[in-house]
């Protein structure tokens, strides 16, 4: 099954079981940031929106921790980059629709959180098909490592993603049934 087919089955399926159960699994996060000792206190999120996994309570007790939240900003040419946000601060909707922070304050996260529509075994992801986050993954990995980890309901996994030369995979895919 190709990309759009799949983006449009699971973008139906997120719609419709969106509601049914709340997603947080801190515990993980937690796990993980104690891994990742190069960690620079930045988190890269993003903020939900189109029905994808609502990791606002996740990104609340992480600046309760201390750590840096960074949201990102669309630019043109389907780029994108990630600036300081906190929750004390506005937000402006972007020309899609997705939340954005004020502040021109740009930050390199060592931790990314991805959003996606669909996943594999192989951690291969479907976006919406910009390919912004492709394309972030990419720069930000030229300058330094970075962690990446897609947040996704368990209905969202497929059998196999095609990929091209510019998918790249996640490090980490968390569900409700990860633990």
């Amino acid at each position: 099954m190709d990309k759009s087919k799949i983006r449009k089955r699971i973008l139906k399926l997120r719609k419709k079981k969106y509601f049914v159960k709340k997603f947080i699994n801190f515990k993980i996060v937690s796990k993980i940031l104690k891994l990742n000792k190069k960690n620079n206190g930045v988190i890269g999120a993003y903020y939900p929106y189109n029905y994808e996994i609502d990791i606002i309570e996740i990104l609340e007790k992480l600046e309760k921790k201390k750590y840096k939240i960074a949201l990102p900003k669309i630019k043109k040419n389907n780029q994108m980059d990630f600036y300081s946000w906190s929750f004390k601060e506005p937000l402006y909707i972007n020309k899609y629709g997705i939340p954005e922070p004020v502040s021109k304050k740009k930050n390199y996260p060592n931790i990314l959180f991805v959003p996606l529509v669909a996943f594999d075994n192989q951690n291969n992801r479907i976006g919406y098909g910009g390919g912004f986050y492709d394309r972030y993954i990419n720069k930000i990995n030229k300058k330094k490592n970075i962690l990446t980890i897609g947040f996704a309901h368990s209905f969202q996994k497929v059998k196999k993603i095609k990929t091209n030369k510019y998918d790249i995979k996640l490090d980490l895919i968390i569900t409700e049934k990860s633990n």
